[in-house]
């Protein structure tokens, strides 16, 4: 993994974003979000969607819902040219940080189980195997691992 140069900044996406951010999607997910779910994730008021800027251009992001001391990660990507630099690692690590600051205390997500890469992602930040969503990602119909940390 060779480190990128430049200063990676998180701050919460915007409307403005939604492009940057569908690029990133399509080029990410065999069933990418659509647009208008992405915008709907601006709106909720359990809903954090955050971007990561390398020299203020959008490289990746993350969504994530807290629901009273519960955790939900629901998307985390980053652009093909920028992955195995950190980007991911800091999100996360933001996310993390974050989300035990207001109270959390655990966090859940489903990852593809054919996603071995992902699922190591998780485990290097300290996740576990909970379970399988048999046929979760209905476009394929892949099982979901799912995962979880306590904070």
């Amino acid at each position: 993994m060779s480190k990128i140069s430049g200063k990676i900044k998180i701050r919460p996406a915007r409307r403005k974003d939604l492009k940057a951010i569908s690029k990133i999607e399509n080029l990410s997910f065999p069933t990418p979000w659509p647009p208008s779910l992405l915008l709907a994730e601006l709106h909720k008021d359990y809903s954090y969607f955050w971007v990561a800027l390398l020299d203020e251009k959008l490289v990746g992001y993350i969504c994530f819902w807290i629901i009273r001391d519960e955790v939900h990660l629901a998307n985390i990507a980053v652009h093909p040219r920028y992955r195995q630099k950190g980007i991911g690692s800091k999100l996360l690590k933001t996310f993390l940080s974050f989300a035990k600051r207001k109270g959390a205390k655990r966090v859940y997500l489903e990852v593809r189980a054919r996603n071995k890469l992902a699922q190591k992602f998780y485990q290097k930040f300290g996740f576990l195997k909970d379970g399988i969503r048999k046929a979760y990602y209905q476009d394929t119909k892949d099982d979901a691992i799912l995962m979880s940390k306590r904070l």
